[in-house]
């Protein structure tokens, strides 16, 4: 039907982009290596230790370095080449799950190796994962109106990663064991590092002032928290990421000690999240421009809230996975709509700094939400431990709501 094909273009219309298009292939193989090998590194903790504080430890040490490093990142981020950058952190990435795939597969692993390569790759990702999403605007190019449809797509590839990932991670810890999860994302890294070899990219960094990097990183603060739409965004991304995000790092409690099953439990519970969230970036994939996304920030963080909520009382699988599939979409949308309303807000010399600040809020806010729910789990347990979580992301997606009218006002102070 000429309609359909008319509608799947645009939804898919950053795909017009070379660059683009390689970038969605090569990273969208890579990921689902990533969501293997964190699986797997939560599923060896739990087996190893039993412990539901060293989970949240763990979690805590492999995402404090982006939380510490994130801002000073960004500084860099808005002077340096972006293309450069993402090829060096591909390759230190690719490095760590060798050696972590080397030493499960010999019988030599310790948990202290689990969390010292976690901790580097907590630092690899505190200059990869701002440098990442400034680079989604330098394969779009001069068509800025295809940015949000781009941000959209990207979640899109991040989150069936997301569902693929677990899902083919359980199987294969089910039947040959963890190694060889860390071994797969090893060699899926040559996906991205191929792609990001075959672009042609064109980057104009000469025209960002380059100033001292503290007063950089002065500057970029002073940004961000001194306008409304990208103070508020930060702050409801810190407070979701610190109340609700930490719930995967109790999903193995959940597989073994509610629900009784065993790694392939987890991977079905991480993928029904994982259907949601790729539910939700095809919903805001297609819309048409970044117009009202701000609506959608309050209605993700309260369907977050209440499937998390949902899932805290579940004790049969088929109510669980559907309330994972509510919280996966409810926590998608509001964080692309975030990413979104950032990328189209920011002004292009501060991108870096800003979309730091977003790592920060959206990764590095987490590893104190699983220390703390990893603490809290072991005196209460976790499902009320995930309840507490939910609850406050309803709360903060009525926080937001209230200050629409200042957003609004801001954004369009015409209409």
């Amino acid at each position: 039907m000429p309609g359909n094909g008319i509608m799947l273009g645009f939804v898919t219309r950053a795909f017009r982009h070379r660059n683009y298009r390689l970038f969605f292939s090569g990273q969208g193989l890579s990921l689902i290596g990533t969501w293997m090998q964190r699986l797997a590194v939560s599923w060896l903790i739990y087996r190893l230790t039993g412990s539901p504080f060293l989970l949240g430890l763990a979690g805590f040490v492999g995402q404090l370095p982006l939380f510490i490093f994130a801002s000073f990142a960004g500084v860099f981020i808005d002077r340096w080449d972006r293309y450069r950058l993402l090829l060096v952190t591909q390759i230190f990435a690719m490095i760590q799950a060798s050696v972590l795939a080397a030493l499960t597969l010999t019988g030599h692993v310790a948990v202290w190796h689990l969390f010292a390569l976690s901790a580097f790759l907590g630092l690899i990702n505190a200059f990869d994962m701002p440098a990442r999403q400034s680079f989604i605007i330098d394969m779009v190019g001069q068509r800025k109106e295809d940015l949000p449809n781009a941000i959209a797509l990207n979640s899109l590839m991040v989150n069936g990663a997301r569902l693929a990932g677990p899902f083919f991670a359980g199987l294969a810890v089910a039947a040959f064991g963890e190694g060889i999860c860390f071994l797969l994302n090893a060699l899926s890294f040559l996906a991205i590092v191929v792609a990001l070899l075959a672009m042609n990219i064109t980057q104009k960094r000469d025209t960002i002032p380059k100033t001292r990097p503290l007063r950089g990183l002065a500057e970029g603060y002073r940004y961000a928290f001194g306008f409304p739409p990208i103070r508020y965004v930060l702050i409801v991304l810190s407070l979701v990421s610190l109340m609700g995000m930490s719930y995967q790092v109790l999903m193995p409690i959940f597989a073994k000690g509610v629900l009784h099953g065993g790694p392939s439990t987890l991977g079905f519970l991480m993928a029904a999240a994982g259907v949601g969230a790729v539910l939700s970036a095809g919903n805001l994939a297609f819309r048409k421009n970044a117009k009202g996304i701000e609506r959608f920030i309050v209605l993700g963080a309260a369907l977050f809230g209440i499937g998390l909520m949902g899932f805290s009382f579940s004790r049969h699988l088929a109510l669980s996975l559907f309330a994972m599939l509510v919280a996966g979409f409810g926590m998608m949308t509001a964080l692309t709509s975030c990413n979104t309303m950032l990328q189209t807000t920011v002004d292009e010399d501060k991108r870096g700094r800003v979309m730091s600040l977003y790592a920060m809020g959206f990764q590095g806010m987490t590893p104190f939400g699983n220390l703390m729910a990893g603490s809290l789990a072991s005196h209460i347990g976790a499902p009320s431990t995930v309840f507490i979580g939910g609850g406050c992301c309803l709360i903060t997606s009525l926080f937001f709501g209230r200050k629409l009218p200042v957003i609004r006002k801001t954004l369009h102070p015409e209409g």
